[in-house]
């Protein structure tokens, strides 16, 4: 696919760039041994549980189970998709990230990015200039200071005001690329105008602070009140909230996101200190921004007006909340009271009272019971079956875990009904299916840790590869569970020309064995440097033993039962003569 990274300067960076100076410079490090040791930065301990090897080029946390190489330490540090991790360790080296393109398109599609992201910057300025020097923009100011916003404040949000003309934009930049960053507006007779006249503006800037948008808002009654930005390549408002750049900025690890409904909500509650607040974007709270936000924080508190409207939102997000809950994310529900917003309420009671509504919001779970429980008459079966029927279309996208079984059983609590089947995996109450053994299954326990440990010394050590090259393997007669992976890893090793176990965990990143491989490399097998050579020999020696062992068992046994062909019986002859 053009524009991907390519893999061997993935692999080249991971060689490049030692794991121990990356982490040392973010988090100090500690020797011990052969390990480098320090405090998680992931999750809070008092005594080191953090591990790094240099040998490995491996991290492990055994407090959290966090794991993997410079690419995954980037990502879980700064919570970066892949590309920008890769990117931002690219940086750390000093080196470029090159992009694989197919056609003079894909860099010319590139190019245009750029351009465009240069553009939404020249764009602020000239709002922001506008703000402060134009005698229109002296009204914009007054506005925002009857609003209480204080300079300090404008300049962090980059605050700024569109001229009440038609072309104020069109007459200082390329036409055609205004209309594709949503600034210009193309009538069907060729003519254009700037989209935004006469409103504060308010650039809306994505998780790395590049500026993917604006909203603005009108100083009067006049409608609408705010207009946003229309979907750009850059801006897609159903994966962006507002504020989250300068929420990061001042903490890249909340306990609790806030989530409002209004630009100025956010503005205002970051000058009384509430520094973890963003709005949705004129839209719907989505999956994609609550996905987003708990990429950060492990609590969201959806934030509502106290109206009709506001109820009405509060509901409608469930469904999308539902969907994105897991054992490690909770939500809660603050509804404010009659005729109030953030921006007033917290201006009303300050900051003392209203951070005390945000830590005593509403649990999920009790919002949403008494919420659909409303107009109910529980007292009455045919009431509580009305129950049973509201709720489980909701408990139904609810992922598995811990949180799900407690609010179906919170349900079988409340409707009297204790019978419900497990929403939509009534197979899970059911005896799970046993294999049934037979009187020649083999359990191979032995075989099966002597290719557990051999494929970790192998992940672990990659330059045993030269060992296994010395011997003359039947790979044929190793049908062992794990022996596979052993072979994959061989086989990935012996087609790359420098590798070492980053490059290996990379190699598996988004695989059906990324799970295993990471496990493998963070097993501990007590083995000394000097004897991991004779030890990872013995492993393989005692597993070909045992493989020998296992196929000659299965060939007697099909001898006896069903009698064996030519080759059979002169391999079962070979492997029973044979030392």
């Amino acid at each position: 696919m053009s524009g991907r990274i390519p893999r061997d300067f993935i692999d080249d960076l991971l060689v490049r760039v030692d794991i121990v100076d990356l982490i040392d410079s973010h988090t100090p490090l500690k020797k011990t041994g052969t390990n480098y040791v320090a405090c998680c930065p992931f999750h809070t301990e008092k005594t080191p549980s953090f591990s790094v090897n240099r040998n490995k080029q491996f991290f492990h946390c055994f407090g959290c189970g966090i794991s993997g190489n410079a690419i995954n330490f980037l990502m879980n540090l700064n919570n970066l998709e892949f590309v920008e991790a890769v990117e931002d360790l690219a940086a750390f080296a000093g080196i470029t990230v090159p992009r694989e393109t197919t056609s003079y398109q894909a860099d010319e599609k590139k190019e245009d990015l750029n351009s465009l992201y240069q553009l939404m910057d020249q764009a602020a300025n000239f709002y922001v200039q506008q703000l402060r020097t134009s005698d229109e923009g002296k009204k914009a100011v007054d506005y925002l200071k009857a609003r209480g916003v204080n300079g300090d404040c404008a300049n962090e949000f980059i605050l700024g005001y569109a001229p009440n003309e038609w072309k104020a934009l069109a007459n200082s930049f390329d036409h055609n690329a205004l209309i594709k960053a949503g600034l210009l507006v193309n009538k069907e007779d060729g003519q254009v105008y700037d989209r935004f006249r006469n409103r504060i503006i308010f650039p809306i800037r994505d998780k790395r602070g590049r500026i993917i948008g604006f909203g603005g808002r009108v100083m009067d009654d006049s409608l609408p009140k705010y207009l946003n930005s229309p979907e750009t390549t850059l801006f897609h408002k159903g994966n962006e909230v507002y504020g989250l750049y300068e929420l990061l900025k001042k903490n890249p690890k909340p306990a609790q996101i806030l989530i409002v409904e209004g630009y100025m909500d956010v503005i205002s509650l970051s000058q009384f200190g509430i520094n973890y607040a963003v709005a949705a974007l004129g839209t719907a709270i989505s999956l994609a921004h609550l996905n987003l936000l708990f990429r950060f924080s492990p609590e969201i508190v959806l934030c509502f007006d106290g109206d009709k409207a506001g109820l009405a939102a509060a509901w409608k997000a469930m469904e999308s909340v539902f969907l994105s809950l897991k054992d490690n994310r909770s939500c809660r529900i603050m509804v404010l009271p009659q005729n109030q917003d953030p921006d007033s309420l917290v201006r009303k009671e300050g900051l003392a009272n209203f951070t005390l509504r945000v830590q005593t919001a509403q649990a999920l779970s009790d919002y949403f019971f008494e919420h659909i429980s409303e107009k109910l008459n529980l007292s009455e079966m045919e009431g509580r079956a009305q129950l049973v029927g509201k709720a489980k279309p909701y408990l139904e996208k609810l992922p598995e875990g811990i949180f799900r079984e407690m609010m179906l059983s919170r349900l079988k609590t409340i409707s009297g009904i204790s019978t419900l089947n497990d929403l939509n995996n009534p197979s899970k109450s059911k005896t799970p299916y046993t294999e049934k053994k037979t009187p020649n299954t083999s359990p191979q326990s032995a075989s099966v840790k002597s290719a557990k440990t051999a494929t970790a010394l192998l992940l672990q050590n990659p330059r045993l590869i030269h060992n296994i090259d010395q011997k003359n393997i039947n790979w044929d007669l190793l049908d062992i569970r794990g022996i596979a992976l052993f072979k994959n890893i061989q086989q990935v090793i012996l087609s790359k020309n420098t590798v070492n176990t980053a490059i290996l965990i990379e190699h598996y990143r988004n695989t059906a064995h990324e799970k295993s491989v990471k496990a493998l490399a963070s097993l501990n097998l007590y083995v000394s440097e000097n004897n991991i050579d004779m030890v990872f020999a013995d492993t393989l020696n005692s597993l070909l033993k045992q493989g020998k062992y296992a196929a000659i068992a299965k060939l007697e046994t099909k001898a006896q039962n069903q009698g064996l062909d030519i080759h059979e019986q002169q391999l079962l002859i070979k492997m029973l003569t044979d030392k």
